[in-house]
C-alpha cells in the first residue's frame, strides 16, 4: 500500500524560554530568543517516522508556513525522518484558518493519505488548525491522539477524554492531531542533521496555492499574566476550611 503522510511543523519560541512582552505591549519579543520546532509537531513527525520504519508509510512530507527561518524546523523534521519539505514563504503572521487552507491545497496536490499534526502550537495555543483542515478537506478527524494504529485503509485512534479513553476508527484520507502521550520523540543525531541538509525543500508562496492570507483579527494588546500571590501555611484543617469559605469563597 502506498501511503504518503503530510506533517505540518511550526517554528515557535523554545518551550524552555520565558517569553517577554514588548514594552509597548504590541506583541511578544522574539529578538535574540531561541526558536525551535513546536513540541506537538515534533511528536507528529516522530509518529510518522515510526509508521515509515514499520513499512506502513512510504513517504513523509514536512510542511511549514512562515518566514525564511522556518526552513530550520523543516530541516529538523528531515533529520528525524521526513523525506522532503515544502516551505510556504510568508513574512506576516498567519491565522489558523489561513494555515488550514494552505494545508488543504498542499494535501490535495500531494494526494496525501494521512495528515499528522500537533494538536496546538505553544505560541498561540489556538488548537484550531487541525479541525479546520479536516472540515475544509471534508475528511474524518481524530484529535488529541494518544495511540495510532493503521489497519489497511483504516486507522484506529485512541484519544483521552474526561471519562477515560475513546477509540475511533475511520477511513483514509484523514487528519490526526497528536497529544503528549502518543510517543517520545527521538534525539536528533549529527549524521542525520548532515543528511537533512541534502534533502529537497520546495519553496512557494500563499499566492502560488491560491490562498488569501488576509488577517481577520487585529491584535490589540499583549499582557503578562497576573502574578500569583504567595501561598499561606495554615495550622490545621479547620483554619483551611475557614479560609476556603470566608476568603476564597469556594465552599
Amino acid at each position: 500500500m502506498f501511503m504518503k503522510i503530510l506533517v505540518p511543523v511550526k517554528r515557535v519560541v523554545d518551550y524552555n524560554v520565558k517569553v517577554r512582552v514588548k514594552p509597548d505591549q504590541s506583541d511578544v519579543d522574539i529578538a535574540n530568543v531561541k526558536m525551535s520546532m513546536n513540541p506537538f509537531d515534533e511528536i507528529a513527525i516522530e509518529e510518522a517516522t515510526r509508521l515509515k520504519e514499520a513499512g506502513i508509510a512510504t513517504e513523509i512530507v514536512a510542511v511549514s508556513c512562515g518566514a525564511a527561518q522556518s526552513q530550520d524546523v523543516i530541516r529538523t523534521a528531515m533529520a528525524i525522518g521526513a523525506d522532503r519539505g515544502i516551505h510556504v514563504l510568508c513574512d506576516q503572521p498567519l491565522e489558523p484558518l489561513a494555515v488550514a487552507k494552505l494545508l488543504k491545497a498542499i494535501a490535495q496536490k500531494e494526494s496525501a493519505q494521512l495528515v499528522i499534526m500537533g494538536k496546538q502550537a505553544i505560541d498561540d495555543d489556538a488548537n484550531q488548525t487541525g479541525q479546520m483542515l479536516a472540515a475544509l478537506w471534508n475528511v474524518p478527524q481524530a484529535t488529541f491522539a494518544s495511540r495510532l494504529v493503521v489497519e489497511g485503509n483504516q486507522i484506529r485512534v485512541t484519544r483521552e477524554i474526561d471519562g477515560g479513553l475513546e477509540t475511533l476508527s475511520m477511513g483514509l484520507p484523514a487528519v490526526v492531531t497528536t497529544d503528549l502521550r502518543l510517543n517520545e520523540p527521538r534525539y536528533v543525531t549529527l549524521p542525520n542533521i548532515m543528511k537533512a541538509k541534502k534533502k529537497l525543500i520546495e519553496q512557494s508562496t500563499p499566492t502560488d496555492w491560491g490562498v488569501d492570507i488576509t488577517s481577520r483579527h487585529k491584535l490589540l494588546k499583549v499582557e503578562d499574566p497576573p502574578s500569583r500571590k504567595a501561598g499561606v501555611r495554615v495550622p490545621d484543617v479547620a483554619a483551611l476550611v475557614d479560609k476556603l469559605r470566608n476568603e476564597a469563597k469556594v465552599i
